[in-house]
């Protein structure tokens, strides 16, 4: 599974793991992402996305067609 949202572009960033002695490692933050299957009506089959929990959001709010033609024109295969 790719470690980067297909809707909001989410992906690892890089920080610190700071001990209670103040000792500093770099760590990696890794989104919340997960693999779901949106129902598109008006291609009348399942498309599968790997989406962040703030990308269920918008496509919610949008709609899944709208949130198909924004990533399709980025590129990404759906």
């Amino acid at each position: 599974m790719s470690k980067v949202c297909d809707v909001t572009g989410k992906k690892a960033m890089v920080g610190n793991h700071v001990s209670h002695a103040k000792n500093r490692v770099k760590r990696l933050f890794k989104p919340n992402l997960h693999k779901h299957k949106f129902w598109v009506e008006s291609e009348n089959k399942f498309v599968t996305l790997t989406v962040s929990t703030k990308g269920m959001r918008i496509i919610d709010k949008n709609g899944i067609d709208a949130v198909l033609k924004d990533i399709r024109a980025k590129g990404i295969k759906v």
